[in-house]
């Protein structure tokens, strides 16, 4: 992978990559090898890319079935990916594991289905429900019901969690 393409292609969306990524991981560790694959994955599969949607949107459905992917082989196997490093600007950029109040959150996001997961980070994201219904591959009528549900379960998670 060229640097100008990961200057160009992933950096600017490394926001979206480490919401997912770290959605589902609970360790440092695990967070950068979905970090790696995820922009792996993306420099692989650019020339799939058909201009149909944004490229924020590309970056969401790769990160997502990435770590999904990820997420169901470490279930099945216990499998760990061998991580060389995560590029440094990220890491300064996003302090992933800081914020005691935001670590809550991600362990609450990460007791919901993996569905669910996903429409809740591209819901944070304000992504349009039919945005979110195109990316996680669903029809967007059910999208609101689901969110309703989905800001419940969280708020019972975190009472009294979250100062």
């Amino acid at each position: 992978m060229s640097s100008d393409f990961y200057t160009t292609f992933i950096l600017p969306y490394a926001g979206i990559i480490i919401k997912i990524c770290r959605a589902y991981t609970s360790t440092q560790e695990d967070f950068e090898d979905y970090y790696q694959e995820v922009s792996l994955q993306i420099w692989k599969s650019k020339d799939n890319f058909k201009e149909q949607s944004e490229w924020s949107t590309w970056v969401y459905r790769i990160s997502l079935n990435v770590s999904l992917t990820l997420l169901k082989k470490k279930k099945n196997k216990d499998q760990y990916f061998a991580s060389d490093y995560l590029p440094a600007d990220v890491i300064e950029d996003s302090h992933v594991f800081a914020d005691e109040d935001l670590n809550l959150l991600y362990d609450a996001i990460r007791q919901l289905s993996e569905v669910d997961r996903a429409v809740i980070l591209l819901y944070l994201e304000e992504k349009s429900y039919q945005e979110i219904a195109i990316i996680i591959g669903t029809n967007s009528n059910n999208i609101g019901v689901r969110i309703k549900r989905i800001k419940e379960r969280l708020k019972k998670l975190l009472d009294g969690k979250v100062n």
